[in-house]
């Protein structure tokens, strides 16, 4: 029988129910095995062919990221993930504003996601309007949410297994139809370029700045870390493991269909309206269209699902940033050591964003543009933790240089190169944002210092 506790404190703890296989179906879920199929026209564009390399370089590039992470998630074993960490490295005022900018990519990524889902259900059963499938897709994983976290991850290990039966017959059926008919493009093209301007170095960077929107996610398996049985190790491996298998997948998976392409990357570049279902056109095209759907079906069950792991990430980041009281104390509380409460609010804006993107042509062009804005952010704070941790407090003795402090300052140059990089949209919405968490950061301190003068926020 358990142990009786306060009711306040049980009524803001979490339950630990959740092991390493756990952790890595929930990152898997929320960066989706064939995130690829949605953005392989337009990397493959904007890198001039070499869509294998885009990727095999954004792992390396996201690597930075999970190291730093992997650092502070056995400093803060908590729950808040980089608002955790920042605070703990920074202080109060930059934790803030990490969880701030970290919630804006944690609420948009799962409205992509149901809207990538509600557009393939679509073109499967037009009858239905694509909102109508997108609000179903909340509501359906919603349930599961609030029903549990270890619920949730059970039903997401199946739904993961889908995707991984459907990606291991794709790369069988494109296997076969490369050894049997050769490939339509150079067999080294995805790792050199497709066209006769040399190696499109410049276009492969501009590329990995779009390719990163695929691996946004793995880092909400530090949001998990009050709910693991065995420790905060378990979370570091798990967040490293999840990214190296992510790169896998998507390095063979990127190679493989652009050795089936029937069109070049200039033809892709020169017409927009292609770039989007172009893993289906190529698939179709040297497969057949039952390979076709059965993609499309892959993809609309697990987009759906992918955001289900995005939304449980963002109610467990509200639920940390309530518990510290920068947001509404009412978020913090826990029924059955699920924050319910929490995970309600992130569902419903997320709705909100996702049926709005639905309703309208350029939904989902609005929502892309903006979503990584907030996590990229939030990345460079958090190499900016481990600095400022391990280096600069010594709270843990003598740093270890390569580790505290040369690979965090090489991961925020990656995150800042990408920000720079980004959309005007996305780099304005980015700042908008910013600017009014500082506004709240001001607000509560002096909120603060009026209820305890002299007392730090």
């Amino acid at each position: 029988m358990a142990a009786v506790t306060e009711p306040g404190a049980e009524r803001t703890s979490l339950r630990r129910s959740l092991g390493f296989r756990d952790l890595v179906v929930y990152g898997l879920l929320f960066i989706a095995p064939m995130a690829p199929v949605g953005v392989f026209g337009t990397l493959d564009a904007k890198s001039h062919g070499a869509v294998a390399l885009v990727y095999l370089f954004a792992t390396v590039a996201m690597g930075f990221t999970a190291f730093s992470y992997a650092q502070m998630v056995r400093v803060a074993p908590q729950a808040g993930s980089v608002f955790t960490y920042a605070r703990k490295g920074l202080g109060e005022g930059p934790g803030l504003i990490a969880g701030w900018m970290a919630m804006l990519d944690y609420l948009l990524i799962p409205a992509v996601a149901y809207l990538f889902s509600g557009i393939a259900m679509n073109a499967l059963v037009p009858e239905v309007s694509r909102w109508v499938w997108t609000a179903l897709a909340v509501i359906v994983t919603t349930l599961l949410n609030l029903w549990g976290v270890r619920a949730a991850a059970r039903v997401g290990f199946a739904v993961l297994a889908l995707e991984i039966a459907v990606l291991l017959v794709f790369v069988v059926a494109a296997v076969s139809v490369l050894v049997q008919g050769g490939a339509q493009r150079g067999w080294l093209s995805p790792f050199t370029g497709d066209g006769s301007l040399g190696f499109p170095t410049a276009a492969v960077l501009g590329a990995v700045s779009v390719a990163v929107l695929s691996y946004l996610g793995f880092d909400a398996i530090a949001s998990f870390a009050e709910e693991v049985t065995g420790g905060s190790e378990k979370v570091a491996r798990a967040v490293l493991c999840c990214l190296a298998m992510a790169g896998v997948l998507f390095v063979a998976q990127s190679y493989l269909v652009a050795l089936l392409m029937p069109v070049s990357s200039a033809e892709l570049a020169a017409d927009p309206g292609r770039q989007g279902p172009a893993f289906y056109d190529a698939v179709e095209f040297s497969v057949g269209g039952w390979l076709h759907d059965l993609v499309a079906v892959s993809k609309a069950i697990g987009a759906a699902f992918a955001a289900l792991a995005g939304q449980a990430a963002a109610g467990r980041l509200v639920f940390a940033m309530a518990r510290e009281r920068r947001l509404p104390r009412a978020l913090a509380r826990t029924s059955d050591g699920t924050p319910r409460p929490a995970l309600l609010v992130a569902a419903t804006i997320t709705l909100v964003a996702a049926v709005w993107a639905a309703r309208r042509d350029d939904g989902l062009d609005h929502l892309v543009s903006v979503v990584d804005i907030g996590a990229l952010v939030a990345f460079t704070l958090l190499h900016a933790s481990v600095v400022g941790w391990f280096v600069v407090r010594r709270a843990e003795g003598p740093p270890i240089w390569w580790k505290h402090l040369v690979i965090p300052v090489l991961g925020a140059l990656v995150t800042v190169a990408v920000i720079v990089e980004a959309s005007w949209t996305a780099q304005l919405v980015g700042a908008v944002w910013l600017v009014v968490g500082l506004c709240v950061l001001v607000a509560q301190r002096g909120r603060r210092a009026e209820d305890a003068p002299g007392d730090a926020p």
